[in-house]
């Protein structure tokens, strides 16, 4: 509006010195050319009003724009809700900033859907990953708030820790304990590296996750479904012991529901229940299927994706149950691990793999089910079902590329994102 109102003033001046200018002397016709000069004047003043009007109008509807982002942005924040320290611990910005050398990208892990994520050291020593909104991201403020009220709450060996949260200025920034060697998929898909996960670690992973699944499911103060399980959601601490992240799109059930119909289906292409993604229903059975998916990729050592479909004409599923069908299965085992790695043990993980990704999600085992075939070589395996058979993926405007595509950068740590995902069944 200062703009407007100087403009308006350089125009008074003008058409005052006009006005007040006096009349030439060497003409001949001093009253004719007096009102030529004013009838002259009118256009000149009558334009200037116009594109002063026109400024001042631009001018306020960009002033009212501002203000409504900005209240926005604070009506999120607000919204978030008080944060008790006893949950979580906040943290200034002013801290994060120092410990992060103001954002420098030689900090910089990798970056997601949420935002960067930078590797810090607090001035105790400690060392952790910090989660930054970005200002671009479309959902980071349902991911932020969803993280913040849920994880503080959640405890357990085979969950990442939240360690605090700062919300300052335009800024949201999520605290995560460090995890050096990453996710899982920066080791499992990339040939150079997969020799070094051996049997044991990978049954070690395994059955990690099925804990930290147990946990959530069943056994926390919190009913939880995760809704995008996968390996690059699978960090791996100093001794390769398995910690699930990003809760972002995690639901909370409530009371005795046991399924919940949703219209907006979340995460990643090769992982999603076919109930979930063609009918928008998700229940544990949704996270069991995408746990028999990560089983069976940890097992073969291949991703269950489009670069299978390219390589193979088929997923990674019906890859699984065309070995099994033709009793088979000794095929699927990753080739990496040669020999040196009991039978039993592969053929019982083969078999729960596939139990856990049938189509019918009443076929499929609960989590404490599965760790219970997973850990006792006496309890019978029930025949498995086919799995389902996804032939395109067609992904919606709000969509974003997984975090799994990228995952095999180097300076990777983890990136918490989604994936949505529509697809469509043969």
């Amino acid at each position: 509006m200062k703009m407007a109102i100087s403009v308006l003033q350089v125009a008074n001046r003008s058409h005052r010195r006009l006005m007040n200018s006096p009349p030439q002397t060497n003409t001949t016709d001093g009253a004719g050319s007096q009102k030529k000069s004013s009838s002259s004047a009118m256009p000149i003043m009558v334009s200037i009003l116009v594109v002063v009007i026109v400024g001042a109008l631009i001018y306020c509807i960009y002033c009212w724009r501002w203000r409504r982002r900005n209240a926005v942005r604070r009506a999120q924040i607000e919204n978030l809700g008080p944060i008790s320290s006893s949950d979580l611990s906040v943290i200034d910005l002013s801290t994060i900033e120092a410990a992060t050398d103001n954002f420098s990208e030689d900090k910089k892990l990798g970056e997601g859907g949420f935002g960067p994520v930078y590797r810090a050291v607090l001035r105790g020593g400690q060392e952790v990953a910090v989660k930054r909104l970005s200002t671009k991201s479309r959902q980071g403020n349902v991911e932020f708030k969803n993280e913040v009220q849920l994880i503080a709450k959640l405890q357990h060996r085979n969950l990442v820790r939240l360690l605090g949260c700062c919300v300052e200025r335009d800024e949201k920034l999520l605290i995560y304990e460090y995890l050096p060697n990453r996710s899982l998929d920066a080791f499992l898909f990339d040939p150079s590296r997969r020799s070094q996960l051996d049997w044991r670690r990978r049954y070690v992973i395994v059955v990690g996750v099925a804990r930290g699944l147990l946990y959530l499911h069943e056994d926390s103060m919190l009913r939880v479904i995760h809704r995008d399980l996968k390996a690059s959601n699978v960090l791996l601490d100093n001794r390769m012991n398995p910690k699930i992240s990003d809760f972002g799109m995690a639901k909370i059930f409530e009371g005795e529901d046991h399924e919940v119909n949703t219209g907006k289906v979340v995460g990643t292409y090769g992982y999603v229940a076919p109930e979930y993604a063609m009918q928008g229903t998700f229940s544990v059975k949704s996270d069991v299927f995408s746990f028999g998916v990560l089983l069976l990729e940890i097992l073969s050592g291949e991703r269950n994706g489009g670069s299978h479909v390219q390589r193979h004409g088929q997923t990674l599923l019906r890859h699984a149950w065309e070995l099994w069908d033709d009793d088979r299965a000794s095929e699927f085992v990753d080739p990496s691990l040669g020999d040196c790695y009991p039978t039993n043990e592969a053929s019982r993980c083969f078999h729960v793999g596939l139990l856990c990704v049938q189509e019918n999600p009443e076929d499929r085992p609960t989590i404490s089910s599965v760790l219970v075939m997973l850990k006792s070589e006496q309890m019978p395996l029930p025949p498995p079902n086919e799995p389902p058979s996804f032939t395109r993926l067609r992904t919606t405007p709000d969509s974003r590329k997984s975090s799994a595509a990228r995952s095999d950068s180097p300076t990777m740590h983890s990136l918490n994102q989604v994936t949505v995902t529509s697809i469509d069944p043969r």
